[in-house]
């Protein structure tokens, strides 16, 4: 009969030998041909500023996603047609709207959004502070109201102890 711990122990390397074997690369790869190293920088630093609207949570660069391979395409060509950085955002937020900013633009409609937290953690800070305030003045206020018949009775428990 085995012995149960060798069994254990087989197990688990081959467990540990499953876990540190090499796992075959799920990334969505490009391959685009630009004429110049400014050009792919652009393009790899564009694919990272857009959001994949299939995806929602990564960009890009990152995404997996059919949608995200059509936009890589076109940022491609629109890079090699010589469109600026500029023309390339204004095209992709006309056509996607704010969203396909990984981070959002700071515009009117956006305000909310970048600066809310810094308003919502001032205004708990604030209340916190009134409700701190209030409790230390009711403290104070009830600290000498003992009548001079509740003071004897408090000094005789005082003193039977």
């Amino acid at each position: 009969m085995p012995n149960p711990l060798s069994i254990f122990t087989l197990a688990l390397m081959l467990l540990l030998a499953t876990l540190h074997a090499p796992q075959p690369a799920q990334a969505q790869v490009d391959v685009f041909d630009f004429e110049t190293e400014e050009q792919e920088r652009r393009f790899r630093q564009l694919s990272a500023e857009f959001r994949c609207p299939m995806c929602q949570n990564t960009n890009l660069a990152d995404s997996p996603g059919g949608v995200a391979a059509d936009l890589r395409r076109e940022i491609y060509y629109m890079i090699v047609d010589g469109y600026t950085d500029a023309e390339i955002e204004q095209f992709m937020e006309q056509r996607y709207g704010d969203f396909i900013f990984y981070r959002p633009r700071l515009t009117t409609r956006t305000v909310l959004l970048w600066f809310g937290p810094a308003l919502f953690f001032l205004i708990g800070a604030f209340v916190i502070f009134s409700i701190v305030r209030r409790s230390r003045r009711a403290g104070a206020e009830t600290e000498g109201d003992l009548s001079e018949e509740e003071r004897k009775h408090l000094d005789e428990l005082l003193k039977k102890k």
